[in-house]
């Protein structure tokens, strides 16, 4: 099965990759994605991909249950 689905994420700042791993491992464990190999200091969002459109979904309630 292929990461066929993508979703945008605004994050902003430095160890993306890190953070949003640490994150996803918490919040919504079993979740299957991938990140992009690296993504510049300067840039404000992030891509993922992503097997089933259901994750979309998935990612985009945990973050806004997360958010303050």
């Amino acid at each position: 099965m292929t990461f066929k689905y993508a979703l945008t994420i605004p994050i902003s700042g430095s160890h993306k990759l890190n953070r949003f791993t640490a994150w996803a491992d918490s919040a919504l464990p079993g979740l299957e994605y991938r990140l992009p190999p690296q993504t510049p200091i300067k840039t404000e969002t992030m891509t993922l991909r992503l097997r089933a459109l259901e994750d979309r979904a998935r990612i985009l309630e945990a973050l806004a249950v997360s958010k303050p």
